[in-house]
């Protein structure tokens, strides 16, 4: 069986909409690495976006998910509970940032969470309007496109986006968007468009995903803090890719040193296996009536199995730690190569959550056509990056922060030899 074959086959049956990064067809995948059906091995620096964390198949959560499998594998809770939901609930209460009292949910993905993070809000403040930021992604169903400050590809072509949804810009400074403007832009907004008591909540990802790998500045995390308070805001953290060690916490709101009232998370929390939750204050997550939440397949057994085991994994080996040394070596290895590669304008990045932004060399403009072509050029050497950013300037480092020092010397090897030949490509 051939990749090219593969891809035929896929051209022939799946929609277009559903794009790829690769034409690379995996056949098996252990920790950092993958096998595709021709036998070509991978470093995976993608780990399904920021999902397997504890890297691809880790032995303690398939383990765990065997053992589940030899109970049952659906009741859905709604009808038939069952004890697991309630620990691993009990657990990301303890987990979540926030010293109050707080209440779970579990859905199936990130946009689903988010959803139901929107829902909650609403039916706790009984408001409807929300606030977003530009650069942000909170999902492809129309409240997470609605939400998410992107256009191509999220919402192009799919009609009117869902009412009294408002954005923000993000302040990034190399961009030239300070937290003064940003900030100067919400008071507009408030004055202008919508008064703060219709407002349900802000959401915000603590380091933007798609967006970029920007950092919310610590600063404007505050002043949301305070606004939200101020104005009886319920503010929804959304930690989807940011969760589960990612930055080096357990959760990056915990960088912050204020908690959001509410936090989505899906990605990593199941170490591979499809599993989202809701965590938030009791008072606010009780607000919808019995009924008001659940889905058929939300906080399925074997998802749950996962993500208990996923959390054991994290504190036995010491995943915070490791992400902050992994990261530290990766931006170290980068910043060694400024000098000889002028298109490098930025490293940034909490923990293992790291990027390198491109421009022209000398210039403040983005350079998507650099970023794209060290992607491919990692790639024909075995390894797999994905790029991001409004402008697709930027290369996200998400591999599983489990990876053996061994396959990640290795990895960085060939992601410096790919920047320096296209640097020299001109």
């Amino acid at each position: 069986m051939l990749n090219t074959e593969l891809a035929t086959r896929r051209s022939d049956a799946v929609s277009r909409g559903v794009g790829v990064t690769t034409q690379v067809y995996a056949a098996r995948a252990e920790n950092a690495e993958i096998w595709d059906v021709e036998g070509r091995r991978y470093i995976d620096f993608a780990a399904g976006i920021a999902v397997v964390n504890t890297g691809h198949r880790h032995p303690k959560v398939i383990e765990a998910v065997q053992a589940q499998l030899d109970c049952f594998t659906h009741t859905c809770h709604q009808v038939v509970p069952y004890e697991n939901y309630v620990r691993l609930a009990e657990r990301l209460n303890d987990l979540v940032p926030g010293d109050f009292k707080k209440k779970t949910i579990f859905v199936t993905t990130g946009a689903e969470a988010v959803e139901n993070a929107v829902k909650i809000a609403r039916a706790a403040t009984n408001r409807s309007a929300v606030i977003a930021f530009t650069g942000g992604f909170h999902g492809r169903t129309f409240m997470g496109m609605a939400l998410t400050g992107k256009v191509v590809p999220y919402k192009t072509g799919f009609g009117a986006m869902m009412p009294e949804v408002f954005h923000v810009p993000f302040p990034v400074d190399l961009h030239g968007t300070s937290v003064e403007n940003s900030l100067a832009v919400l008071e507009k907004l408030f004055k202008a468009d919508v008064d703060p008591n219709r407002v349900a909540a802000f959401i915000v990802e603590p380091v933007q995903g798609e967006g970029g790998f920007y950092e919310v500045p610590r600063a404007l995390m505050h002043e949301l803090r305070q606004l939200a308070d101020k104005h009886g805001i319920v503010f929804i953290a959304d930690e989807v890719q940011t969760g589960f060690s990612r930055t080096g916490k357990h959760f990056a709101m915990e960088h912050y040193g204020v908690a959001a009232d509410i936090t989505t998370m899906a990605k990593g929390l199941g170490g591979g296996f499809p599993i989202a939750a809701v965590t938030g204050r009791a008072d606010i997550m009780d607000a919808p009536g019995p009924g008001g939440l659940g889905g058929t397949y939300g906080g399925n057994p074997i998802g749950v199995a996962a993500g208990n085991a996923v959390l054991d994994v994290i504190e036995e080996e010491g995943l915070n730690e490791r992400a902050e040394l992994l990261g530290n070596r990766l931006k170290q290895r980068l910043h060694s190569l400024r000098d000889a590669v002028p298109q490098i304008a930025d490293i940034r990045g909490l923990g293992f959550m790291n990027a390198v932004e491109f421009n022209l060399p000398n210039s403040a403009n983005p350079n998507a056509d650099f970023t794209n072509k060290v992607r491919q050029k990692a790639l024909d050497y075995g390894l797999i990056l994905l790029t991001c950013g409004v402008y697709g300037n930027v290369i996200r480092f998400l591999a599983p922060i489990t990876i053996q020092d061994s396959v990640f010397a290795e990895a960085l090897d060939i992601l410096e030899k790919a920047i320096l030949e296209v640097a020299a490509e001109g």
